[in-house]
């Protein structure tokens, strides 16, 4: 198999695009603990509002799914590439 691992170029996209995404749900959770923590870590009294909900909730959760729907959109059209799952035959 590591013989296959060496010649295949398959796993090199494959694990090139599987460190993509784990930096993506990592930029994902450093957003949204940035802004949920860093902006609610005040009394409810003392928030302020954005469109009606809270700026941290507003920041975390709606526009942290916005600004990673973009990326994840970005990431998948320009860096990753089409495979083909189908073994080559050796000639």
């Amino acid at each position: 198999m590591k013989e296959l691992k060496e010649i295949d170029s398959r796993f090199k996209i494959a694990n090139r695009e599987a460190l993509i995404g784990v930096a993506l749900a990592i930029f994902n959770f450093g957003w949204w603990f940035f802004f949920a923590y860093g902006l609610g870590d005040a009394k409810p009294e003392e928030y302020s509002y954005v469109f009606g909900f809270p700026a941290w909730f507003f920041y975390s959760c709606i526009a942290g799914f916005v600004v990673m729907a973009v990326l994840v959109i970005v990431v998948v059209k320009f860096w990753f590439v089409e495979v083909s799952f189908d073994e080559e035959e050796e000639s």
